[in-house]
């Protein structure tokens, strides 16, 4: 079976799995390049936004396809939105536990459920409600671990990280004009903010190439695949593949760099992972044959 020969909701699945699987690597080879928050922001999203260009461009060259860098108001909006992420995203690796961020990030599909239901008038489930409390529950362990360990500024970043995510998604899926772009060229204006502030300071990174696989490689296949995602599939269905994210990057961390989490945030880690797995599988029981038609463009 080839990708075109897939259901829209198979090609939605494929691409975001990757693009989960990809994120995955974003932290370990952010802690392996060494370097100061803001130049390690300017690096990373300046490097993305020029590998998201080239590719652009090729595509243009080469294909007849013409694709939108920035489709739009809502195509601003969504950029927006992902600028902000990125930067509270890399910000709270520097200021809290990285099992702690990407604990966190995980409730982006609760919360983007939740702004489906305010903005799109889409009203969740029972288990998707039931889903969000017990989140809450283990985001109230990760949290209070903080308090006593001094990530509290951490967790409130990572947390505006998950909004900004969720955000996104939603404006995506709000649109019907391709998004891959998107979250790509949006990492022009932190990484140029980060630059300014950095370079007065000193550009300080021990290990840049590492830093460079992971902004001109890593994360535009992982946004592309993630932000391509919402075409084929609903807001929480997108965000669900932000758990491969949350589960395997505090694997990739401890093997590296052998940083073993708190109890509570092992704790809480583990209420937020298996309450996601039983919403999706209570799905999955309820509507075994839904699948999502792709919007056009």
């Amino acid at each position: 079976m080839t990708f075109s020969s897939m259901t829209p909701h198979g090609r939605g699945l494929l691409l975001t799995a990757f693009g989960g699987l990809m994120l995955s690597f974003d932290t370990p080879l952010v802690r392996l390049g060494d370097g100061t928050v803001w130049s390690v922001i300017a690096l990373r999203s300046l490097s993305t936004f020029a590998a998201a260009i080239l590719a652009w461009g090729a595509i243009r060259l080469l294909t007849a396809h013409r694709p939108a860098l920035v489709p739009g108001r809502r195509g601003l909006l969504a950029g927006f939105f992902y600028g902000i992420a990125t930067v509270t995203f890399l910000a709270s690796i520097y200021y809290t536990e990285v099992a702690n961020t990407v604990f966190i990030l995980a409730c982006s599909p609760m919360i983007c459920a939740l702004l489906s239901w305010v903005f799109m008038k889409e009203r969740p489930s029972g288990s998707t409600l039931l889903t969000m409390a017990i989140m809450l529950a283990g985001v109230s362990l990760i949290v209070g671990s903080s308090l006593s360990g001094g990530h509290l500024f951490g967790d409130m970043l990572a947390a505006i990280a998950a909004l900004s995510i969720a955000s996104a998604i939603t404006v995506s899926r709000g649109s019907d004009q391709p998004m891959g772009f998107t979250p790509l060229v949006a990492a022009v204006v932190p990484g140029l903010i980060a630059l300014a502030i950095a370079l007065p300071q000193g550009f300080q990174i021990a290990n840049p190439g590492w830093i460079l696989l992971d902004g001109a490689i890593m994360m535009p296949l992982a946004f592309w695949c993630l932000a391509t995602g919402p075409r084929y599939l609903s807001g929480p269905e997108v965000g669900m593949f932000y758990l491969l994210e949350t589960v395997l990057a505090p694997i990739w961390i401890g093997l590296i760099f052998a940083e073993i989490p708190s109890t509570m945030t092992l704790t809480g880690g583990a209420i937020l992972i298996l309450a996601l797995i039983g919403h999706s599988l209570w799905q999955l029981r309820q509507k075994p044959n839904t699948a999502t038609t792709a919007l056009p463009g």
